[in-house]
């Protein structure tokens, strides 16, 4: 396996769905692409202007402040109070990491990655540009032998799956029986919203309830994308290991792989700065609250979405059938088979359309016949 072994690119599927959408008389409801449509906070533009002086290379490592900023940010807000700036990595944005994490750690031929069931595609095409072989799998006691790297993805994109703790412990105790990494993708941990991430924060997998004070092989991944809009800027950072991080920031180094110096600094006011998530927080809670009941008006069950950014939907019918009615209403959705084939009856509609183009959109679901 390889890079040649990659398929075409899947969202050329969705060209189709998107013109017919498009006819619709009072234009298109775009819930295809988790993109924010939100401004950038103008204390976070206001750092990245004043900090465009940037003559000279940056740091691979991320610059002092950029690190403590983070460290503080894991004790702040992921009840992650321990870490130190050697636990600590900037990356230039997430998706580079995740596609890369299998090649930066040198696994290959007879190496298994391990990604969720239902999960964003990039866990797997990591996994095949290495060489490596691809596992599709949620148990933690299905996790084969000669597992290398486990991926797991808490709240999930796109089923808004969110592990608890106990849980999470369970995925440590048995990566740790297969000597694997296990790395945590939580880049949509501030957005909880049922059950009890309405009212406690989502968990991280370097909560010290979680790794029993022991980090060894573990990771934490974070994006500014959806609680800064910051998408973007590309502004991510890994967390976890001091062993791990020093061998990535090695091969990083290698690469040329650095984040811009001006958005290190935007990162910093961003990281300090709860006010504004908080805000971004509640412009999504409303768009979800229109969203959400209209669906299941027109006939769709919610399934998990407890938090996240999306909803995740079926009709218990073929999700391109799905894909063709919401069409038909003017709607454009994602695919659930992008995801892996145990969502070929789930459709995902993302919370970063504009307000009024979400409830143009409950407006149509909400007169929708069965």
């Amino acid at each position: 396996m390889g890079i040649r072994d990659l398929a075409d690119y899947p969202w050329d599927a969705v060209v189709p769905f998107r013109e017919r959408a498009a006819e619709h008389p009072q234009g298109i409801v775009d819930l295809s692409i988790g993109s924010p449509v939100d401004p950038t906070p103008d204390v976070i533009r206001q750092a990245l202007a004043e900090a465009t002086d940037a003559h000279a290379y940056p740091q691979n490592i991320g610059t002092p402040a950029l690190r403590e900023a983070i460290v503080e940010w894991y004790a702040r807000r992921r009840g992650v109070p321990d870490l130190i700036v050697d636990n600590v990595l900037p990356t230039v944005g997430s998706k580079e990491l995740v596609a890369l994490l299998p090649t930066l750690l040198g696994l290959g031929e007879g190496d298994i990655v391990v990604f969720p069931r239902v999960a964003y595609p990039t866990y797997e095409v990591g996994a095949r540009v290495a060489g490596a072989t691809p596992v599709a799998e949620d148990d933690p006691a299905a996790w084969p032998e000669g597992t290398k790297l486990i991926w797991i993805n808490t709240p999930g994109n796109p089923d808004g799956r969110t592990w608890t703790v106990e849980e999470l412990a369970a995925a440590v105790s048995r990566a740790r029986e297969l000597g694997a990494v296990l790395a945590s993708d939580e880049c949509y941990a501030e957005l909880g919203w049922d059950g009890p991430w309405a009212s406690e924060p989502v968990p991280s997998i370097l909560d010290p309830r979680v790794t029993g004070a022991a980090r060894s092989n573990l990771l934490s991944v974070y994006s500014l994308s959806k609680q800064s809009n910051l998408a973007g800027y590309r502004a991510a950072f890994v967390a976890g290991c001091a062993r791990v991080i020093a061998d990535l920031l090695m091969a990083r180094k290698h690469l040329g792989l650095m984040m811009p110096a001006p958005v290190q600094q935007a990162m910093v006011v961003a990281l300090g700065d709860d006010e504004h998530v908080a805000t971004q927080k509640e412009l999504y809670r409303a768009r979800r609250d229109l969203l959400k009941p209209a669906l299941r008006t027109a006939g769709f069950r919610i399934d998990g979405s407890e938090a996240g950014l999306y909803l995740w939907a079926t009709e218990g019918r073929d999700a391109w059938e799905s894909m063709g009615r919401l069409a038909d209403l003017g709607i454009l959705a994602g695919p659930g088979p992008f995801y892996g084939p145990d969502a070929a009856q789930h459709v995902r509609l993302a919370l970063t359309a504009p307000l009024e183009r979400i409830a143009e959109g409950a407006r149509r679901l909400n007169a929708a016949v069965l």
